[in-house]
Formats: structure tokens, C-alpha cells, sequence
């Protein structure tokens, strides 16, 4: 959920977008080929994304409850996402591959907006103005008010708690100790990763603090954050002045991001739509080995994901389980057995000591990928059912 600069953080790299392109095309269209948006009601504004163009079906509609019926006719992976005039992202979808179609649920109030479709996933998309207005404001149940409050406490405690951790990592960088602040980086990222969806919503600081590297020329910026720091530490294996300021910078950024944290824009469609980018940031980062690419610790971040994933449905849990009872039970059921599957990886459940990503064999990282597909098709029906 965050604004569409140039300076988003790339999601493939040449040397593995063949297997990232597959494993999310097996997240994002096994609901979507052959069905999808065409179900949809004839209020759902429909989007059709092309390699040159964004089409809106709609420029003006009521605000409330509004359905997107998105279908990518061109030749990349695009993205979607419904814009506030200062840039902060509303809602989004990530990851459309070509050929598929995507539904969106989203909660949006009388005002001015944009949506922006992202060929490539690249650049700030092609955008067209519309207008929320009049309608009925999103009725709220005692349900729905319990779990956005409570959502918003755990957001802001994940970022409070991240700053210590993150400081120890700065420490070591700062202090020139290579193997201390190897043991701190995957737990100073631990909160930022269960949080992500709602971290992204404050335009830049996402890529000023998780950029990669193959996003850097696109962003026209110096890198920064945790990646650049990463490959110092385990690629190039030293730590200079350089890495040093570097790791002050990342302390400011982060406690910009805690700063801002509390204000994050929540609905019950957001949490929902937020817990679905997260298994769709592994399907495309994680499973691949593209995130942790230096440091192999994809496993964590990949916890995190589920665990803030799991952590929104919860809270959802009594809205969708009254709505939907046959969508909460396999929810219940796909992520038990992700977690299940997880745990196999780590010598010790109760921690995050998974082992390195480039000790798991193809048959196991299958099994994950399978796992992530399971959970992500029934994950991406969560918004419609609590919005009901």
C-alpha cells in the first residue's frame, strides 16, 4: 500500500523472473483465469490494464463499498491501485499477470482519487482521475470497529518494538563488527516485514529503508536501508565509513516510519487487501530468494509476512467466520498448514532460527511455493467477505 514513484522497489531480477513470474501467476490467477472479475456485479468499476494505457469503466461513482473488476490485457505483470490526491495508496493489487484478471474490495469515502495502472511494475503508472461521491459511508460493526482498532495497536507496537532491535544492528555496523550485526539484521526486520502493507502507505520511506538492488537505478537515489547494508555485510564482508552513516540514516528513516504509523489510513478492506500483498511479497521476494539475496535469510522475513498476514485475518476472523464460514474454515486450515510447513525449517519453533535459504532443495522450496499458492486464492476473498 504505498504511492507509485519511480522509486518502488523492484520485484524481479533478470536471473529469476522466469520462476518469480510463474509462482505468482499461480498465486494471482487460480481464481482469476476462465472467472474472477467477470462475476462481478454490474456496479464493479472495471479496469482494464494494457501495456500503454489504464481504462476506467467508471470516472464517477458513489463512495462506499466499491468493487474493482481489473483485467491485464497487455503483455506484462502490472499493478492497480486506488491513489489519494497526495500519493498515499488507498488500496492496491500487485502482481496481475498478463492474461489474468484480479477483483478488488475496498472502502472509499466521498473525495478525489486516482487509479494507476503499472505495466512492468515500473515508473509511476498511468493514471485516471475519479470521484467518490455522495453514497453510503461503510457501515461498521462493533466487529469491524474491534479489529481495526486492535489492528492499528499491533501495527504500532510492531513498529515500536522494531526500533531496539534495529539499534542493535546499528550498533554493530557502526561499532565495525561484522559478525554482531550478521546476527541483528533478519531480527531488526522482523516488524517492518509483518507490517509491510501499512509501512508502504508512507510514500518514500519503503524504498529509503528496503530498497534492492535492482531498484536502484530506477530511482534515480543513493541506496539505503537494510539491503544496501546486507550486501556490505555479507557480500563484501567489510564495514567503512560509508556503512557506518549508513546505518544512522536507516535509524532515521525508521523512526520517521514509527512516527507515522499511527496515522495509517485502516479499514477492515484494507486489512484484508494488506494480508494478501503480504503473501504475494512472498510469492514474488521470498520463495525466489530475491529479497535476502546476500544474506539467505529469506525464511524470516517470509515468517514475518505470514505471521502479519495471519495476524489480520484473526482479527477479521469474527466478521468473516458470520459472512462466510466455509471461507474462515479454509483460511483457518491453509494457514495451519503453511505454519506447519514453515516449522519445518527452523530447529527451534519458538524462535526465528530458520536455517539459511540456500540450504533448502527445490522439492522443499515446491512444497513452499505450493503452500503460499494454497493459502493466497482463498486469502484474496477475505476483503469481499468482510465487507459484506
Amino acid at each position: 500500500m504505498r504511492p507509485v514513484p519511480s522509486v518502488r522497489p523492484a520485484r524481479l531480477s533478470a536471473l529469476t523472473a522466469v520462476a518469480a513470474v510463474a509462482a505468482l501467476a499461480a498465486v494471482t490467477g487460480c481464481a482469476q483465469k476462465g472467472g474472477g472479475s467477470d462475476a462481478k456485479s454490474d456496479g464493479a468499476i472495471r479496469v482494464v490494464a494494457k501495456d500503454d494505457s489504464c481504462e476506467v469503466s467508471k470516472k464517477q461513482f458513489p463512495a462506499g463499498k466499491v468493487e474493482l473488476a481489473v483485467e491485464n490485457k497487455g503483455t506484462k505483470v502490472t499493478e492497480v491501485y486506488v491513489l489519494f490526491p497526495d500519493g498515499r495508496i488507498l488500496t492496491e493489487r500487485e502482481n496481475i499477470g498478463p492474461g489474468t484478471k484480479a477483483d478488488l474490495t475496498a472502502e472509499i469515502k466521498a473525495g478525489s482519487y486516482e487509479i494507476a495502472c503499472k505495466p512492468g511494475m515500473k515508473g509511476d503508472g498511468i493514471r485516471q482521475q475519479v470521484t467518490a461521491s455522495g453514497g453510503k459511508a461503510a457501515q461498521r460493526s462493533p466487529e469491524k470497529d474491534a479489529a481495526v482498532a486492535a489492528y492499528r495497536t499491533y501495527v504500532t507496537q510492531q513498529a515500536e518494538e522494531t526500533l531496539p532491535k534495529a539499534q542493535v544492528f546499528a550498533d554493530a555496523v557502526k561499532a565495525g563488527d561484522l559478525q554482531a550485526a550478521k546476527k541483528a539484521y533478519a531480527p531488526s526486520r522482523i516488524g517492518w516485514e509483518r507490517t509491510e502493507p501499512v509501512a508502504e502507505s508512507f510514500g518514500d520511506i519503503d524504498p529509503m529503508v528496503d530498497l534492492r538492488e535492482d531498484g536502484v537505478e530506477e530511482s534515480g537515489k543513493p541506496w539505503t536501508g537494510w539491503h544496501r547494508l546486507e550486501k556490505a555485510l555479507w557480500q563484501d564482508k567489510k564495514i567503512g565509513d560509508a556503512e557506518k552513516k549508513l546505518a544512522d540514516t536507516l535509524m532515521k528513516d525508521l523512526n520517521t516510519w514509527v512516527k507515522k504509523v499511527g496515522t495509517a489510513e485502516i479499514t477492515p478492506s484494507s486489512m484484508a487487501n494488506g494480508a494478501k500483498e503480504l503473501l504475494d511479497e512472498v510469492a514474488t521476494g521470498k520463495v525466489t530468494g530475491e529479497e535476502e539475496r546476500y544474506s539467505h535469510t529469506d525464511l524470516v522475513d517470509f515468517k514475518a509476512n505470514v505471521e502479519g498476514a495471519e495476524k489480520a485475518y484473526t482479527l477479521l476472523k469474527p466478521v468473516a467466520s458470520k459472512n462466510d464460514p466455509k471461507l474462515a474454515a479454509e483460511l483457518d486450515k491453509q494457514f495451519a498448514a503453511l505454519d506447519k510447513l514453515l516449522d519445518k525449517h527452523r530447529p527451534n519453533t519458538t524462535s526465528y532460527d530458520f536455517v539459511s535459504y540456500d540450504k533448502v532443495g527445490k522439492d522443499d522450496r515446491k512444497a513452499l511455493s505450493d503452500g503460499v499458492n494454497a493459502l493466497a486464492e482463498p486469502l484474496s476473498k477475505l476483503a469481499a467477505a468482510v465487507t459484506k
